[in-house]
């Protein structure tokens, strides 16, 4: 467990800078901090599914039937624990402020790991 949680965590800094980066883009765009952050975990859904399913949890061949409603069904759910953080710490920094987005991302990454380990790619590795 602690191997797959290593592998996930390194996965995880890899995506949640390039989704992070993103975020930071989209701000200094002048876009709002919930549009942000939908767009930096839009792009980063896919690079996350392809490098969790083979590399943290060393899925190969063809998907399995449901596997990707299974990681659609797990990111709503960990994607719905993030917009919770954001806009509780948006209340205490104030809106806009990208250091809301810390908090935010840490909880959505130990849910997905979670879910991702017992119900998407569960008895595929």
């Amino acid at each position: 467990m602690a191997a797959l949680f290593t592998r996930y965590s390194l996965v995880g800094i890899i995506n949640t800078l390039v989704g992070y980066s993103v975020i930071l883009a989209c701000l200094y765009l002048g876009a709002g901090d919930v549009s942000a952050n939908a767009a930096g975990f839009a792009f980063g859904l896919m690079v996350s599914f392809t490098l969790n399913r083979r590399y943290v949890f060393g899925t190969q061949g063809r998907l399995a039937g449901g596997e990707v409603i299974r990681f659609l069904v797990a990111f709503a759910i960990s994607y719905t624990v993030n917009l919770a953080v954001l806009w509780a710490a948006r209340s205490a920094l104030g809106a806009g402020n990208p250091l809301a987005q810390i908090p935010a991302t840490v909880s959505y990454s130990l849910m997905m790991f979670v879910l991702s380990h017992r119900f998407v790619f569960a008895g595929r590795s």
